[in-house]
């Protein structure tokens, strides 16, 4: 099994919880790539068995402009084997609170094996430690299940 945490950040807080999630899935033996999505190439979708996207919002809840090309290639390939999850951190005071991860759990429900979503008030605390067990736990399950 390969996994992939495929992310973008701009304050640290979504790449803080990008650094935490591919922890809890090397500790379950899971080969993971920790990918910053600048750094990505789309046509590798396929290599991995499990993607983990990870976003903030921009705006108003808007898909911020690096991570289109990401949620286009979802749209395009046959992804539908893939076990995906989406994750990104942002502030409940705005009305969209996360409103690009909900961007990327519409689609992925869609096109992938969606998994789990996950949002995360601001900076990731101690207390979402479990929360990212409880992602990693989901992600490799539904892999099990599916395979």
């Amino acid at each position: 099994m390969k996994a992939a945490v495929i992310y973008t950040s701009v304050t640290g807080n979504t790449a803080t919880l990008a650094e935490m999630i591919h922890e809890h899935m090397e500790k379950r033996g899971v080969v993971t790539d920790l990918i910053p999505v600048d750094d990505f190439n789309p046509a590798q979708l396929t290599d991995y068995d499990i993607i983990a996207v990870g976003t903030y919002s921009w705006d108003n809840g808007e898909l911020p402009m690096e991570m289109e090309e990401l949620f286009e290639a979802f749209e395009d390939e046959d992804v539908q084997q893939i076990t995906t999850g989406v994750f990104g951190t942002g502030d409940s005071f705005f009305a969209s609170f996360c409103g690009a991860v909900d961007l990327f759990r519409d689609m992925l429900y869609a096109q992938s094996n969606l998994a789990v979503t996950l949002k995360v008030e601001l900076t990731p605390q101690k207390g979402d430690i479990s929360k990212c067990d409880t992602f990693c736990d989901r992600l490799t399950s539904r892999v099990a299940v599916t395979s």
